[in-house]
């Protein structure tokens, strides 16, 4: 009786938990969906519990770029690795569960076909290839910490299943298991022979693993997180630090903070000298600038009912969902030149037919001012540190090159997502 319940319980504490994750791993789908304010009405009070204790803070921080394109090779191989899991993931579980029902209503005995002939779980390994996919999709710590509880649960489920597979088949499933690895081909799990030694096989060793799967998960998170603020380049004058989100603006840097200096020295931007200030540099129809101020209802992705075109375009193609403008989807859509499109569609309203878009001198510059707990001025990397509150103030809009200012745009002190947490990296 209590083994039975037993099974029951590791197999509906085993499901919920993927349901847990695929909810908070595809916050991203439903953020860009109409339904999202839907969806926030009730997963936002979480965010706001978990950031009231300093404790917790970290885990509604994300650990890799997301509004900023990845501005090194190792960075950029990463966000590919996502693509990549998520689709091999979703395709490899999608096979392996045919396989698994099918051989169940036609009886066909042991599953020993197909992935199944080179590991015993392949349905679990595809869920974990497909989550950690997700996870560099959505780099959100959160999504990070239910893949680690996902991936314990999923840990103890196969030891279950093997254990009833024994009960069932007997001496066959037992050779079954000395010829196949448990998440991985018996020949790479003999590179991890010597955990054998470092934890015997006791019970022990239920305590053990699942300590090691967490701390390297989320580990591998503050790693990643260290190397992702180490590879943004910074340009910090006064209490002003300045981050490009595309590589190639990295070289307006420096004129658009003296642009932004000289128009708080005029009397057009009203700084505080106490205060500390990041500013995001962004081409003007930046299609996540939502994401860090409300600069207006073109940029409210959760409005612009192309969710499942932005979705593709995030999964298939890693880079340019950054870099698309809404003119651009809106070309798409009506079937026009997107060249055309974005000129005539561009916020700061200049219709000029000899621009070339990809050599737009005008950036728009949104500025965030900082608070901390320490009451200590920040900059640089310092900026990013967990539990930093940002309040949009303004979007500059300028010409990088002559450092005119084209617009002072005041924002409301919250983004499209209202009080929502969003990317800061």
């Amino acid at each position: 009786m209590w083994k039975k319940l037993k099974e029951k319980i590791t197999k509906v504490t085993a499901f919920a938990s993927i349901i847990v994750f695929v909810i908070v791993a595809f916050e991203i789908m439903i953020m860009i969906s109409p339904f999202a304010f839907f969806f926030y009405s009730v997963f936002n009070p979480i965010f706001d519990w978990i950031n009231q204790f300093a404790a917790t803070r970290w885990l509604t921080a994300f650990f890799l770029p997301h509004m900023i394109l990845p501005p090194t090779l190792f960075l950029k191989t990463i966000r590919i690795a996502g693509s990549v899991f998520f689709i091999i993931g979703t395709f490899a579980f999608i096979v392996c569960a045919l396989q698994v029902y099918l051989g169940k209503l036609f009886k066909w005995g042991v599953a020993a076909k197909g992935i199944y002939r080179y590991i015993r779980h392949p349905q679990y390994f595809s869920l974990g290839i497909w989550g950690i996919g997700m996870a560099i999709l959505w780099p959100r710590f959160i999504v990070l910490a239910s893949l680690s509880l996902m991936f314990v649960l999923y840990y103890f489920l196969a030891k279950d299943e093997e254990k009833r597979m024994l009960k069932l088949y007997g001496e066959s499933y037992e050779k079954y298991m000395s010829d196949k690895g448990m998440f991985l081909p018996k020949a790479v799990e003999r590179f991890f022979s010597f955990m054998n030694y470092l934890v015997p096989k006791t019970s022990f060793r239920n305590v053990v693993v699942p300590m090691m799967i967490i701390i390297i998960v989320i580990g591998s998170g503050f790693i990643l997180r260290a190397i992702t603020l180490r590879s943004l380049s910074f340009e910090s004058e006064s209490n002003i630090t300045i981050v490009s989100l595309l590589p190639e603006d990295i070289v307006r840097n420096t004129n658009a903070v003296q642009t932004i200096l000289n128009g708080e020295r005029n009397g057009k931007i009203s700084l505080s000298t106490d205060k500390d200030y990041l500013a995001y540099l962004m081409p003007a129809d930046y299609i996540m600038q939502g994401m860090i101020a409300n600069t207006g209802g073109d940029f409210h992705l959760y409005k612009q009912h192309n969710t499942v075109a932005m979705i593709v375009e995030w999964v298939l193609h890693p880079f340019e969902h950054l870099r698309a403008s809404p003119s651009l989807h809106m070309a798409k859509m009506r079937n026009v030149d997107p060249a055309i499109a974005r000129r005539h569609h561009c916020p700061l309203n200049i219709n000029d037919p000899a621009m070339d878009c990809n050599t737009c001198p005008y950036r728009r510059v949104i500025i965030d001012e900082l608070q901390n707990e320490s009451g200590k001025h920040l900059s640089g990397l310092t900026l990013f540190a967990f539990g930093t509150i940002r309040t949009p103030r303004y979007a500059v809009d300028l010409n990088t090159d002559t450092g005119k200012i084209i617009n002072i745009i005041p924002v409301e002190k919250a983004t499209a997502w209202a009080n929502v947490p969003t990317p800061s990296i």
